[in-house]
């Protein structure tokens, strides 16, 4: 889906740049607004009324993109490494697959 290829492209860029030697905070910074407007657009797309899915699914899901967007600011602050937001991206995708694990 156009979803998952998106989350797989963002987090992909996420990754390499916690992996990057040397490590560049600008270029994490920059994935991680990609990644910020991701969730962003995701969490307005599953607030609107018209939405699909199932109501526990959306919650969960708008849990994970609170979550996602108070951690970005965390670890821009220095306070915390992007790692979770990786993982949560990476379980989105599990579960966009059909492998369920959201």
């Amino acid at each position: 889906t156009i979803e998952y290829e998106l989350i797989s492209k963002i987090t992909a860029r996420l990754n390499a740049a916690l992996k990057a030697q040397p490590f560049s905070f600008a270029t994490l910074a920059e994935a991680m607004h990609e990644n910020r407007r991701l969730w962003v657009e995701l969490a307005i797309d599953l607030a609107t009324p018209g939405n699909q899915l199932p109501d526990q699914l959306r919650l969960q899901l708008l849990g994970l993109a609170q979550f996602s967007l108070r951690h970005t600011d965390t670890v821009l602050d220095g306070k915390d490494s992007a790692d979770v937001l990786v993982d949560i991206n990476l379980a989105v995708m599990r579960g966009l697959s059909g492998k369920v694990d959201v």
